[in-house]
């Protein structure tokens, strides 16, 4: 009889493995001593890591910033044509990093996959910019080269961006780990600053510089292009210098197979006969060595604490749409430098924060005795970002007290025009308040505000009567539910005559200055708004559409007739506002324009959404400068391109958050945002609790001694040694 048979242990039992299922890993070389910044414990490397960071993020935000004007004004997409393909491309720029961080831990390392990928970075951008040229080719081939070159980009970008963090990082020794952190806060300053500084130059490129007679696209997608191509070069030339940890083979592959032997492993081994291990892991243990099974739990603790990070995304991603709509309907003549471009406000407080964080408030929490550890500095991150969507709800319920009433339903809205020369009486027949207006309406007048006019269907006949010195005329107007009208009344030789016209299809221009004209002359005016603006109106009341203009004063706005040439002064036209102007002949002044305020400028000042701005860019210092760093220092060696790029995954999933509540919620804004602020403050509960509970990684755990690292081999067979295991 077999006594072996008798002492078997039910602990633990292993079974013969062949070497095929977990690669050879080969030592990681030690790290070379490496040349510091002016004596200090920074090495010199990194600093070509942060040129090549500053570059590229040019690159990228340059080309972005005027990648929606291009779908519409060169290649003639409309708005929900353009509006998607840019969010499909954002949203393709944050999933391609895990191709890249596969690559570089599993096949061509972070360097080579840095430079390989930025040579398909340039390529997209050199295709982009031909497909910008007027000359070359048709809309099918501008279409087919710009679908090209965004593709090409956004491999590119996606797949060096959690190599460049990480390799960066790789650069510093563990002892060093207060530099490395400091690294990571610098890597976030140069991040911004490239995209502060793009945002201003590449929109100047495409507006002020003509090519072919036309806005200059192909330059403004050229001068990004030739910044990645310095961060290549500039990144290239640091390469003796570098710290290159060498890929550790199918990183990835071999942790989904762990997972999955421990997960089936645990399925065939659920008899109650058999003992519990500390760890569901474990259960892979008579397969893979033990440090690969260390690894993945420390990977999975990590991934397990991102679930609950997209939320905080959604929120913040929404200063380029929602915040940005809301900076529309407010006036903004006081902030005009940073509205010119929005998304400058953003970098630019970045860029103010982080060092005001690290070299203040950081080191004052600290001498306070407080342990401010990076989780909780993203948990503070979290309530600073509800509360600027807290203060963003407030500011859009201020701006909607402000904002015109609206018509519901089966009503519409009414103002009455007297463009004859002496008062008129207007009354409104078969309502129950039979008259419009209780005093007459003088030459030349408005009706004080419009009138609330109530339908009995959708679209209803009204019948107005007319009264004008001994004449009385009636006359007969259709509406619609829901609409803005103007009754303009006219002297038409002996008689009168009056004329409806529907006004804006929404009481608001969308922050833009809207304006129209009524020739009251007997022949066509043609009115030259500015060098590329100009309308054609018809003689004898003829009555324009709205065109949209910049805000801003016109004291002198060109005209023509068929005999003559004159000049109007339509004054300031301010943000938001809609107006009227009505051509008229005076006997005693001339030519001149009468001017109608259809609808009121914002009146809210855009300064009002500095608090939240300040808030939410206080809540990104925190959270995703601190989140970076914290991605780096818990990944094991071998995964850290790939816990990077599971952080970027996390914002690609924010982006859908924030599509999806957007399509269904069905919310008025001020009450999206609302939801949006407690949505964050649950998140942020759980993910405290979950961070309360997360053991940090310590270095000693990722690294291993050698022979824990690389299992005894014998032959075809891996021994594997382990605790109270009886033979």
């Amino acid at each position: 009889m077999n006594t072996f048979q008798k002492n078997e242990s039910k602990e633990t039992l292993f079974s013969p493995v062949s070497i095929e299922e977990v690669p050879h890993r080969p030592p990681s070389p030690p790290k070379k001593p490496s040349t510091k910044i002016c004596g200090s414990n920074y090495p010199l490397s990194i600093a070509f890591i942060v040129v090549n960071e500053f570059c590229e993020r040019f690159s990228y935000y340059g080309m972005k910033a005027v990648l929606t004007l291009y779908f519409l004004y060169f290649l003639h997409w409309n708005e929900d044509t353009s509006t998607s393909i840019y969010h499909a491309f954002s949203s393709l720029c944050y999933f391609t990093p895990i191709l890249g961080a596969a690559i570089a831990d599993s096949w061509l390392g972070k360097f080579k996959t840095i430079v390989y990928l930025s040579l398909v970075y340039v390529l997209g951008h050199v295709i982009k910019s031909l497909g910008a040229l007027p000359i070359l080719g048709g809309q099918v081939v501008h279409t087919v080269l710009s679908l090209v070159g965004l593709s090409l980009i956004a491999l590119g970008t996606g797949g060096i961006k959690p190599c460049v963090a990480a390799f960066g990082g790789d650069q510093f020794e563990e002892k060093h780990a207060e530099e490395r952190s400091r690294y990571f806060s610098v890597f976030y300053l140069a991040i911004n600053a490239g995209s502060l500084i793009s945002t201003f130059i590449t929109p100047m490129l495409r507006g002020d510089v003509q090519c072919f007679g036309e806005d200059c696209y192909a330059l403004a997608f050229g001068v990004p292009g030739l910044l990645m191509v310095i961060a290549l070069v500039v990144f290239a030339m640091g390469s003796k210098m570098y710290n290159k940890p060498p890929p550790e083979g199918n990183i990835v592959a071999q942790v989904l197979k762990c997972i999955w032997f421990a997960i089936s492993n645990r399925f065939k081994n659920r008899s109650g006969d058999i003992p519990k291990r500390q760890h569901w892991l474990d259960w892979a243990a008579e397969k893979y060595p033990k440090q690969l099974i260390m690894d993945v739990k420390a990977l999975t603790r990590v991934l397990f604490l991102y679930i609950p990070l997209p939320m905080f995304w959604a929120l913040l991603d929404q200063q380029g749409s929602r915040w940005t709509l809301q900076a529309t309907r407010m006036n903004r003549n006081l902030l005009i430098l940073f509205i010119m471009v929005l998304q400058v406000l953003n970098p630019l407080l970045v860029l103010i924060f982080i060092p005001l964080f690290d070299l203040v408030i950081y080191r004052l929490v600290s001498k306070c005795g407080i342990n401010f550890s990076s989780l909780r500095k993203m948990a503070v991150g979290m309530i600073l970002a509800c509360l600027a969507f807290a203060v963003a709800a407030a500011v859009e319920i201020k701006i909607n007290e402000m904002a015109p009433a609206q018509p519901g339903s089966q009503e519409v809205f009414l103002q009455v025009l007297n463009l004859a020369d002496d008062e008129m009486k207007v009354t409104m027949l078969g309502n129950e308040n039979n008259s419009l207006l209780i005093e007459s309406i003088k030459s030349f007048q408005k009706t004080p505000h419009y009138s609330k006019l109530y339908l009995k269907t959708k679209s209803q006949d009204f019948h107005f009567h007319l009264k004008y010195h001994n004449l009385s005329v009636y006359t007969e107007h259709s509406v619609q539910e829901q609409n803005w009208y103007s009754l303009f009344i006219r002297e038409d030789g002996n008689s009168i005559s009056s004329m409806m016209v529907k006004d804006t299809e929404s009481k608001t221009t969308n922050g833009m200055t809207a304006v129209r004209f009524v020739n009251t002359l007997h022949k066509d005016v043609n009115i030259s708004l500015s060098t590329d603006i100009s309308l054609n109106v018809g003689e004898d009341y003829g009555v324009s559409a709205y065109r949209i203009v910049q805000r801003g004063e016109y004291p002198a706005v060109h005209c023509r007739t068929e005999d003559e040439n004159f000049s109007l002064n339509l004054g300031l036209l301010e943000f938001g506002a809609a107006y009227l102007f009505v051509i008229t002949n005076s006997t005693n002044q001339g030519l001149q324009a009468w001017k109608i305020e259809d609808i009121p400028a914002n009146k809210m000042s855009i300064a009002w959404q500095l608090p939240q701005y300040a808030l939410v860019t206080a809540a990104e210092v925190m959270f995703s400068v601190t989140g970076l760093e914290f991605s780096y220092s818990q990944a094991p060696s071998s995964m850290k391109s790939v816990l990077q790029a599971a952080w970027l995954l996390t914002v690609a999933v924010g982006n859908i958050i924030v599509l999806v509540v957007a399509q269904f919620s069905g919310l008025v804004q001020w009450a999206e945002f609302i939801l949006f602020s407690c949505l964050l403050l649950v998140v942020c509960l759980i993910f405290s609790i979950m961070g309360y509970n997360y053991v940090p990684v310590k270095t000693e755990d990722m690294q291993g001694p050698a022979d824990k690292q690389i299992p005894h081999i014998q032959g075809n067979m891996i021994n594997l040694e382990t605790k109270k295991t009886m033979l």
